[in-house]
């Protein structure tokens, strides 16, 4: 890990030629960055790229707590210095960091064995939750908007901070058992520090990973705060078919047709459920 921790510093992919012109770095450097008497002009460039690989690593490492516990925190290093490595930053804003990390894990499992479909499936939750912090929003629709237009020619959109995850393990459970033994560990050693000296490192107990089990999720934000709520099957369906545009009365026929549930009155549960997404304010009307 250390050779990839502290590589030379190079240009990144098609930069050669606009960065250096195709001079060694070390000259290119010389020309902006004076030396002093214990560093030359290149060391005191590569003390950059160094503090600037490990912030890159601590964000990943914050930002990802789930995939992390999944993992043990040498392994997700060690799986965080490949992925970027290979997806190098291309946003102005470190919260894009991560935008490709499931990707990454499906691609290369090695790093991820023998929980891949885990750590994918909670590199996908937690990315959600970065989209549903802070991604755009269009205006809700009212009752107004949609007055007097029948189910079967009425389309709508999906609010674009708004993911639908199918998860093969119950991610939002487990995240939310990471984070509360984190917050006991930081609650102890703050005790600790206190009241007492502690007597060593204070270790962590690990969260116990789950059993596969197939989850619905809709991660979203209201009033400000991040949420995930557990759909049943026949919601994420029709929720889904309207993402892809289809009218509200084909998403909600497709997902009932296909259900095996038959002790349900359909119209006043799907009524109900529109009731609760439209009050969220997930639906916007298309432009």
């Amino acid at each position: 890990m250390a050779k990839a921790l502290f590589r030379p510093l190079t240009p990144r992919w098609g930069m050669q030629k606009s960065w250096t012109d195709g001079r060694p770095t070390r000259q290119v450097a010389a020309e902006f960055i004076k030396p002093n008497d214990r560093l030359s002009s290149f060391e005191r460039l590569e003390i950059y790229n160094r503090q600037y690989w490990f912030r890159l690593l601590d964000c990943l490492h914050d930002d990802y707590p789930g995939v992390r516990a999944v993992l043990g925190t040498k392994k997700f290093t060690r799986m965080a210095t490949a992925y970027l490595t290979k997806y190098q930053s291309n946003s102005y804003t470190l919260r894009d960091l991560g935008d490709r990390l499931e990707h990454f894990i499906q691609e290369e499992p090695a790093w991820t064995t023998p929980h891949e479909i885990l750590a994918a499936d909670m590199a996908k939750f937690e990315w959600a939750q970065t989209v549903a912090f802070d991604g755009p929003s269009k205006r809700p629709i009212s009752a107004d908007d949609i007055l007097g237009i029948s189910a079967d020619k009425l389309t709508l959109c999906l609010q674009p901070y708004l993911s639908l995850l199918l998860s093969s393990y119950a991610v939002d459970d487990l995240l939310i058992a990471v984070k509360k033994n984190e917050e006991d560990a930081l609650r102890g050693e703050a005790s600790n520090a206190i009241h007492s000296a502690p007597r060593g490192s204070r270790r962590r107990k690990p969260v116990r990973l789950p059993k596969k089990q197939r989850v619905f999720l809709a991660v979203h934000r209201y009033g400000n705060q991040v949420y995930s709520k557990r759909l049943e099957a026949e919601e994420y369906q029709i929720l889904t078919a309207i993402g892809r545009g289809e009218t509200v009365a084909a998403a909600c026929e497709g997902a009932i047709t296909q259900s095996t549930k038959t002790d349900l009155n359909w119209t006043d549960t799907v009524k109900s459920w529109f009731d609760i997404w439209t009050a969220l304010g997930w639906f916007s009307l298309p432009r």
